[in-house]
């Protein structure tokens, strides 16, 4: 169509006043009307980027002005040439680009051009120079370029490139500073337009067949993008279909968002244990006992297109006996392998002087004389009799039965069932096997009890009443010989998405066999709402017509499926290399045949891509994955990627125009019609498992408790939190809560404590449910007796911890000082519009108990463990890459192997589990109305059920306890039970417990130069060097300030590069800068901003969207108009990530209290972390004395290459030095008193286990400690043969530790 002004064709429609200036220029270059369905879709050219915003309300407009019920526009932008050009660095570039293939450092000034992969702009150690670094690509080759510069000259190109830029640079080719690699310093940097691939058809098509990278290391498209860039191509639909998962189908819902319809599908490995190969082929009909011809055929190979016949021999059965034979030889006009020499007994000499083809088979005809034929694994002989008449000019349509079929179906009792197998079995006469003429006597001789079987025990005496029989006896049969074929499966609306899932689950729970197989009697029970396909070469019908069956056979397995599919001709050459084609006409023929069957049965023929990556330069990242698994044929061209409409026009144009245009776009539009638009999962609604009365039982739990902390009429601000709070849980919620509640009580009745992660600390319901320790009002006091309410809300106390003691006015009672001063709004949203999370951390000792409490709760058929999907990690993608270069002799720069690994990370590895989270289902709905099931990393013999998809995907639909296990509850316990301590009676603001942040003085030493000034070694939160760092950088002299440093530690890009070098250089105090999300919300209400603009400034920076797209607009003016300084808009803008304030609050609840009894109860604090925290504690080295471990600390520092045991080790040993600091000592082992696995206090010091001995498991370790009660052993020889499981090595390990000191080797006496 010609171009029409946007303007004009919308000739009735004013567009509001701020979208005039973009469509005054905009023109209309492509349309479809579809007056049936009231739908308009238009690609728009304009000169100026049309936001997704403003594009969207243009379509609702459009729609309520012309009533359509629906409308989709595309923008596309026209090219303006050098003014798409914008100078990053330097100035314009005159010189036409090189390409990168041919880069070298000797090649001076050059000018390249390509798309950037990999950017990053830091400061270096010298202060103040940084360096620009990216790698850029032009899918030949690629480039680091690395620009090094001062801080003044840095300015806007800090943040100015980034990866998915297409850049032209100018500059000098060089070797790298350690010369081993190059690198090009650019001179002239320029940002450029790049025209991507565009599908300019007029109708477009509809791709079917699509694999993602959930395709097991098989497939690299990334559903985001190929669905992005089908709806940039105007495409109406697109399916995805991967092998035997439906893992993509949540990030192909979330992507799609309306603007084009999801066939959600997969590519299944189907068996047909129904109707795969029937017994009878034909329509003849007579008696068993009339005559039937029984042959066999001796060839010089198995494939019918490369090899010929040898030898045919037949027999005719009548009434159970042998009355007549036939045999001839045939000179298949070639030599015969050593081979088939040797398994026929067949030699070129007696083939010399036999007939030629047509005289044999004409001979065997007559000899046929119309009867009906039987032979075993009839489908082999049949056609090869077929192709040498067809070759011949010869009529062949017999009626057939095969003897393999009928003794898979009648003897189930085998595995095997070659012919001799077979006849063994039935105890036939010996016969020389694989001679034609004795093969098929034998097959008559089996007949004659199969006949008589399916007599007696089917009651059918005639030839057309036997499939009829075997229809019901296959699905029992052997499954093992059954190869898997691919069939396509489509969901036609939310039953057929049901279905496909149940069949999912299925395929992985009954029928994995190396793949998740469906079975043709399952797919027939869930057929109902599905659509299904006939796939690709690997298909059931594709192979039927490699393997030239017969034109009613053919038709027979067509009948199944719903459409038909064809593919190019790029995507079966390999046919032609392993002679399964003779041509690429031959391969035409193959999709003609199936385009005839189609018009014959009136099922719709679709074209298809079986897409595998998404454009046509990714292939090698595929070769990479081949490879990787070891296939041979890894580097041959596959170009399976997303095709535009006109391309497929063209692969299928030797169909003709007309059919070309049906099977690309016609019927591919029209399997999309038959699809309804599917819901995936229905946001932000909750389907919470019952928990009887749990509504009134939670309401009336947490009144009762704020009764119990506060009064009976408590303070108002109080009473309105919980009144918003229950508002927004009761009725919707409560499950959630009481089910968290009870895993906690159940938890505390058992001895251990529960930490509370993520956000469900800023809830007071939670509070006062006793689901987390966190009280989340403002800082207060209250009365434990007379319950008076003091709060502080000027901001002057971060927490109530700080805050001073004070004794009640009213009653004389010390103050309880409580509340961290954490907003509702972070754990279920500005209005409570989040699902809420609750994640809690039980004791690692008691985790298997809590998640069999939930089973328990719940029932075991409601409640899966939380899936997981393993994806190809770039640590492993590099070494998959590195070995596939180095195989092929090829020498790759550092950009080039940086983008072939990035290009393969993200595919699917494997699946897996999380290892606390678990999923419950409502008793009155189907797991499958959510999600497939699946064993996880398929172990068919694994109990563990997982859910299917990934399970954030869920978490706005089902109940998920995130139940993981943790260390500091343990060690709570254990120092519990050492101290008799009760560690929620510890007060959060002990001054002795909050120095050693800062100082280590109170623990006896002072700025150590190994362990530097704090005292905080084996705190967790601040145990490791950055987070000491961290306290030295801070001086931390409140809780308040330690619940920020949390929030630095775990965040991302907020410690260092921002608030850091804020309080470093005075800029801002600790408090005045961000560590968690929620001061973010609270500092810009306390500055006047709108509640609901300061949630969405919070929300938006703490997901990074600030840091990658920048501010919303109006955002940076309301918070500049209220006063808020530059420097903390500028800190938020760099921000990646932030956490949860209730969830730093929590954790440092429990490092303190683990802190406190560091200060208070020394050796049962270390005894408690050598026993459960320390992951490498090793006597020889660790109990060797404070000098010894101080050597083997720097010995480690000084390693380069320490393995991550030695890492470990090393935190174990910075402990142990402060432990011989403070002056505690080890004991030596003790082969009597020792414990298995944790370390007991004695004087002044503490005994080790025996797992501290390298090596020594603790099942070794168990079993030593049971075998001595109540010995007393005279030699080690004897200790050593009473606990047998210690090695050899072990004991001399306890000897050279002093366990044996003063105990004899052996037990035999000297007589002199």
């Amino acid at each position: 169509m010609d171009k029409i002004g946007f303007l004009d064709f919308f000739g009735s429609f004013l567009p509001p006043h701020n979208l005039l200036p973009l469509l005054a220029d905009a023109k209309i270059v492509a349309g479809e009307l579809n007056r049936e369905s009231r739908s308009l879709e238009a690609e728009v050219e304009c000169r100026e980027e049309v936001s997704d915003a403003a594009k969207t309300a243009l379509e609702q407009l459009l729609q309520e002005h012309y009533g359509f019920r629906q409308v989709r526009l595309r923008f596309v932008s026209v090219t303006k040439g050098r003014s798409d050009e914008q100078v990053l660095l330097g100035k314009h570039i005159k010189g036409k680009p090189v390409s990168m293939e041919g880069l070298n450092p000797k090649m001076g000034s050059v000018v390249v051009e390509g798309k950037v992969f990999y950017a990053e702009c830091y400061e270096t150690r010298r202060p103040g120079v940084w360096c620009l670094t990216f790698d850029l690509t032009d899918y030949n080759n690629s480039v680091t370029v690395r620009k090094y510069m001062q801080a003044r000259e840095l300015g806007a190109l800090q943040n100015a490139v980034a990866p998915g830029m297409w850049l032209r640079v100018q500059g000098f080719m060089e070797l790298t500073r350690d010369g081993k690699d190059m690198q090009l310093n650019p001179i002239n940097i320029v940002k450029i337009s790049h025209e991507p691939r565009k599908d300019t058809a007029r109708e477009k098509r509809v791709e079917l067949h699509l694999h993602t990278r959930m395709s097991n290391m098989d497939a690299l498209t990334d559903p985001t993008a190929v669905i992005q860039e089908a709806i940039s191509w105007g495409h109406p639909a697109i399916a995805i279909t991967d092998h035997g998962v439906v893992q993509a189908f949540p990030d192909a819902w979330h992507t799609a968002k309306g603007k084009i319809k999801i066939l959600y599908g997969l590519e299944g490995y189907y068996v047909n244990n129904l109707d795969d190969r029937v017994a009878v082929h034909g329509p003849m009909d007579q008696d068993f006992d009339d005559e039937i011809v029984c042959f066999d055929i001796e060839t010089t190979g198995l494939q019918v297109m490369k090899e010929a016949i040898t030898e045919i021999g037949a027999v005719v059965l009548k009434n159970g006996e042998i009355t007549d034979r036939f045999q001839t030889f045939v000179n298949p006009n070639r030599h015969l392998t050593p081979e088939i020499i040797g398994l026929t007994g067949i030699t070129d000499a007696m083939l010399a002087d036999a007939p030629p083809l047509k005289d044999a088979l004409e001979a065997f005809l007559r000899f046929v004389n119309g009867r009906p034929l039987a032979a075993h694994n009839a489908e082999f002989d049949i056609s090869f009799i077929r192709e040498g008449c067809r070759q011949t000019g010869l009529a062949f349509d017999p009626t057939y039965v095969d003897s393999l079929i009928l003794a898979q179906n009648l003897l189930p009792e085998l595995s095997k069932f070659k012919l001799d197998v077979v006849a063994e079995h039935l105890d036939l006469p010996a016969f020389n096997h694989h001679r034609a003429s004795d093969d098929a006597a034998m097959v008559g001789y089996m007949l004659i009890p199969f006949f008589g079987k399916m007599r007696r025990e089917l009651g059918i005496g005639r030839l057309q009443e036997i499939n009829g029989q075997m229809l019901k006896l296959r699905p029992l049969g052997n499954k093992s010989h059954r190869r898997p074929k691919h069939i396509i499966l489509l969901a036609k609306n939310k039953l057929g998405l049901k279905h496909l899932y149940q069949l999912v689950s299925l395929s992985n729970l009954q029928y994995f066999r190396r793949f998740p197989i469906i079975p043709k009697t399952e797919l027939a029970s869930h057929r109902e709402g599905l659509i299904i396909g006939s796939a690709c070469e690997a298909g059931e019908l594709f192979r039927a017509v490699v393997e030239h069956k017969d034109w009613e056979e053919l038709k027979r397995i067509a009948s199944f499926y719903d459409y038909l599919e064809i593919q190019p001709l790029c995507n079966n050459l390999f046919m032609l290399q392993n002679g399964e084609a003779r041509s690429e006409e031959e391969l035409r023929d193959f999709n003609r045949t199936i385009v005839k069957l189609g018009r014959e049965l009136h099922k719709p023929v679709c074209a298809t891509g079986d897409v595998h990556f998404m454009e046509p330069e990714d292939e090698v990242y595929r070769h990479v994955l081949l490879a990787s698994k070891k296939f041979p044929d890894a580097d041959r061209s596959l170009p399976i990627y997303f095709k535009t409409t006109d391309e497929m026009l063209e692969e299928f144009a030797y169909l003709g125009e007309e059919t070309a245009y049906e099977v690309v776009v016609t019927n591919p539009r029209m399997i999309a019609d038959m699809v309804e638009e599917i819901e995936l999962l229905p946001p932000g609604q909750l389907f919470p498992p019952r928990l009887e009365n749990s509504e009134q039982e939670l309401h009336d739990m947490v009144w009762n408790k704020c009764h119990e902390l506060y009064g009976e009429d408590p303070p108002l601000l109080i009473v309105d939190r919980l009144r918003v709070e229950l508002g927004g849980i009761l009725g919707k919620y409560d499950v959630v809560y009481m089910s968290a509640q009870k895993l906690v009580q159940r938890s505390l009745e058992n001895g251990y404590l529960v930490g509370s992660r993520g956000s469900v600390g800023s809830s007071l319901v939670a509070y006062m449910a006793g689901i987390t320790e966190v009280n989340s009002l403002p800082p207060h006091y209250r009365c434990p007796k007379c319950k008076y309410t003091e709060f502080v809300t000027d901001g002057s106390y971060g927490c109530g911890a700080d805050m001073p003691d004070k004794v009640c006015p009213n009653c004389g009672e010390k103050l309880v000082k409580d509340g961290f001063d954490i907003p509702f709004e972070t754990f279920l949203g500005y209005g409570g519009g989040k699902v809420p999370d609750i994640d809690l951390n039980f004791s690692g000792e008691y985790q298997a108990r809590a998640h069999r409490h939930a089973v328990e709760m719940f029932g075991e058929k409601q409640v899966f463990r939380a899936g997981t999907i393993g994806t190809l990690a770039e640590k492993t993608a590099y070494g998959f890459v590195r070995k596939y270069l180095e195989e092929r002799d090829i020498t790759a720069s550092s950009a080039e192997m940086n983008r072939l690994t990035l290009g393969c990370v993200g595919v699917r590895r494997t699946t897996g589990q999380h290892p606390g989270g678990l999923v419950v289902v409502p008793d009155d709905m189907d797991v499958e109305d959510f999600t497939a099931v699946q064993h996880p990393a398929d172990a068919e013999d694994a109990e563990t059920i997982t859910t299917h998809f990934e399970y954030h995907c869920m978490e706005d639909n089902l109940l998920k306890l995130d139940m993981l296990g943790h260390d500091d509850p343990t060690m709570i316990r254990m120092l519990e039970d050492l101290t008799g301590v009760n560690a929620r009676s510890i007060p959060l603001d002990d001054p002795d417990t909050m120095s050693i942040f800062v100082s280590s003085k109170v623990l006896g030493f002072e700025n150590d130069p190994l362990l530097g000034p704090t005292g905080a070694v084996a705190i967790p939160e601040f145990n490791t060097r950055f987070t000491r760092q961290m306290l030295m950088d801070t001086h931390p002299k409140d809780f308040n300030t330690l619940v920020r440093l949390s929030g630095f530690s775990h965040g991302t890009d907020v410690w260092l590069g921002n608030a850091r070098e804020l309080i470093v250089s005075g800029t801002a105090t600790v408090l005045q800068t961000v560590g968690c999300r929620d001061d973010i919300m609270l500092y810009l209400i306390s500055m006047g901003l709108d509640p609901k603009m300061s949630f969405k400034i919070m929300e938006a920076v703490r997901k990074g969207k600030v840091k990658k797209g920048g501010f919303q607009e109006g955002w940076v003016e309301a918070m500049q108009e209220h006063g808020v300084p530059q420097w903390y808009i500028d800190s938020l803008a760099k921000i990646g990530y932030l956490f949860p304030k209730a969830h730093a609050v929590a954790y440092v609840m429990m490092a303190f209290r683990i802190a406190w009894f560091k200060v208070h109860e020394p050796l049962a604090f270390y005894a408690t972390f050598f026993s459960i925290r320390a992951k490498a504690f090793d006597a020889e080295f660790c109990c060797a004395g404070k000098e010894a471990v101080e050597r083997k600390i720097h010995e480690i520092e000084n390693n380069k290459d320490a393995t991550a045991v030695e890492q470990n080790l090393l935190v174990t040993l910075e402990v142990c030095y402060e432990f011989y600091l403070r002056g505690f000592h080890f004991d030596t082992i003790d082969i009597y008193r020792s414990d298995a696995s944790k370390f007991l206090i004695t004087e002044n010091g503490l005994l080790p286990p025996l797992i501290s001995v390298h090596g020594l498991g603790e099942a070794a370790a168990v079993d030593t400690v049971e075998k001595r009660k109540g010995k007393k052993f005279i030699s080690v020889e004897e200790f050593s043969a009473c606990c047998n499981k210690l090695s050899k090595t072990h004991i001399e390990q306890l000897k050279a530790l002093g366990a044996f000191a003063g105990m004899a080797d052996t037990s035999q006496v000297s007589l002199f």
